[in-house]
């Protein structure tokens, strides 16, 4: 049986480890590297580069060449090379190809298993986009994990009988996470995670190179902006600055030929202090620490109550972080896991876990929190105004898994026959504003007057990551419910393709004129109902196929 590989794909840099015996053991690349880059480029002939050959590629065909991919996970961005249009899962899954093949060639057999670590903060959709990622690139994803409690884990197995609250500072390339965990008899119970997907490391970079394009634009009068090949080179360059200003007090940025005045070529010569780059950056370090409180008041826990500060991603290798946390909190934080390999390493452990490759002895639990809030949209009325598109949470941010949550709301108007149940991610008061889940709808409510029949919403998320949703009416008990793996990608299906169902003879006509309502105005309710239908139509899901029918009648009628 082929192993669990353990996978951090990073925004800069990606890496993958397996277990052997009782170990965790960081796979090199193809060119011997423990540390992918997370680039990719294509090449003369179509073909995807990847790691250190497409950064270097990166210079002389910028604009064939992706960077810091993991910014746009989740979104519908297109990113454009060489001419062909690609979407962020494919870019990633590019990057996750390559760390299979190599860890192949190591191993000398088949991986298809793997446990990939995702932002503690990370949204449904970015997770949903990581797993998608890693299905393009062949492999079966047994688990997606948090960062931080991977690092953890790392730390954890070689400290079984400790008993402490550890703190996770994790501020990798591309985003940052805190959280806070209690570990005990060998459990890692998570309490409490907050963190920002867009900060980290390249914001340190771009300081660098605003910094930079400032200073030549004052000496030269030229703006390089827009210059794509000076970019990458001021890029590379501004990344060298930063780690160099770890461990020196200046560097000095020298580009020859970075533009040319009057025929004549220009270089960029310019020298940053480590006090300078400190400036630059002490904000968005100091910004952190609004996390760091966040994490402490949902865990109900003060900066005493730490035992551990454990310091995780490769930005945290800058001093100043590891100064002000250590001011921030009053104690000591310490690197006593590698910052770089320390997350990949901690999801092979967790891929040995499901191997069952353990011995009694070292045993590890994981538990886990929602790091965002979970509810539904509703209609408020407020000192007599009504107010809809009000997000009214049933789980709490940071509340720990498995949970179970309920709550009873009322019909809004006369004779209401019909209720959409939508279920949102996040915590803003305004529903829409946060990640939409999922929507389903209850029919076959009794004709009563407004707020005289009760609807239970009752919200159950397990450990595994899946969130069932129920909805029933109280008077009748009839219910209806999703299932949703907030791990897992939704299937992606043409819908065009009812036309070809066995019943499309029979749904013609219907479909046809909720197409035509639909022109005239818009109705959630039967747009809901039509794509159901569809899919139903599709996968020759007869008794779904009969149940939506009845709805749809209800929702027409209503009109």
């Amino acid at each position: 049986m082929s192993v669990t590989v353990g996978i951090d794909l990073g925004t800069s840099t990606s890496e993958i480890s397996y277990m052997k015996d009782g170990k965790p053991i960081v796979m090199e690349n193809e060119l011997n590297e423990k540390v992918t880059l997370s680039v990719v480029s294509v090449g003369d002939s179509g073909e995807m580069i990847v790691g250190s050959e497409a950064k270097a590629r990166a210079l002389l065909y910028p604009k064939d060449t992706i960077m810091e991919v993991k910014r746009l996970m989740g979104s519908d961005n297109q990113i454009i090379l060489k001419g062909k249009k690609y979407s962020p899962e494919e870019i990633s899954a590019e990057i996750l190809k390559y760390l299979k093949k190599s860890a192949e060639e190591k191993l000398g057999e088949s991986i298809e298993k793997a446990v990939i670590t995702v932002p503690a903060y990370f949204t449904d959709a970015q997770r949903q986009g990581t797993k998608k990622a890693a299905l393009l690139a062949g492999f079966s994803v047994e688990r997606i994990i948090n960062e931080p409690t991977a690092a953890a884990l790392t730390y954890g197995i070689e400290n079984m009988n400790s008993e402490e609250n550890i703190l996770i500072y994790d501020l990798g390339g591309g985003t940052f996470d805190v959280t806070l965990l209690e570990m005990f008899d060998g459990i890692l119970e998570v309490k409490a995670s907050s963190g920002n997907t867009t900060l980290g490391g390249k914001d340190f970079d771009d300081k660098i190179i605003q910094m930079l394009l400032e200073k030549f634009e004052k000496k030269n009068k030229i703006d390089l902006r827009s210059d794509t090949g000076a970019m990458i080179k001021i890029k590379s360059e501004a990344e060298k600055c930063k780690i160099a200003l770890s461990n020196e007090k200046t560097y000095r940025v020298s580009i020859p030929f970075i533009a040319e005045k009057k025929g004549a070529p220009i270089e960029m010569n310019e020298e940053m202090s480590q006090n300078e780059f400190e400036e630059m950056i002490d904000g968005l370090i100091k910004a952190t620490g609004q996390s760091i409180d966040v994490v402490l008041e949902d865990s109900k826990m003060s900066k005493e109550d730490i035992d551990l500060i454990l310091l995780v991603g490769g930005s945290t290798k800058i001093p100043l972080v590891k100064r002000f946390i250590e001011g921030y909190l009053g104690q000591e934080a310490k690197e006593l896991i590698d910052p770089d390999l320390a997350v990949s390493q901690g999801a092979a452990i967790q891929g040995g876990i499901l191997d069952d490759t353990f011995e009694s002895d070292k045993d590890i639990l994981i538990t886990d929190v929602s790091p965002y809030a979970l509810g539904v949209s509703v209609i408020q009325e407020i000192y007599g105004y009504v107010k809809s598109d009000v997000m009214d949470i049933l789980i709490k941010r940071n509340t720990t898994i498995p949970v179970s949550e309920e709550k009873i709301y009322t019909t809004s108007v006369d004779n209401q026959k019909i209720v959409e149940i939508v279920v949102y991610q996040g915590d803003d008061e305004i529903a829409s504003n946060n990640n939409l889940i999922d929507r389903f709808l209850l029919s076959g409510i009794p004709k009563n007057a407004a707020g005289e029949e009760d609807i239970k919403v009752k919200f159950s998320y397990n450990a595994n990551g899946i969130l069932r949703v129920e909805g029933m009416i109280m008077s009748t008990q009839k219910s209806a419910e999703i299932s949703v793996d907030l791990l897992n990608v939704k299937e992606e299906m043409d819908l065009d393709e009812w036309v070809d169902a066995s019943r499309a003879r029979e749904f013609r006509a219907i479909i046809r004129k909720i197409d035509r309502i639909l022109k005239k105005k818009e109705n959630r309710a039967l747009e809901v109902l039509l794509e159901d239908l569809k899919i139903a139509l599709i996968k020759e899901e007869d008794f779904l196929i009969d149940d939506l029918e009845v709805e749809i009648l209800d929702v027409l009628e209503a009109i």
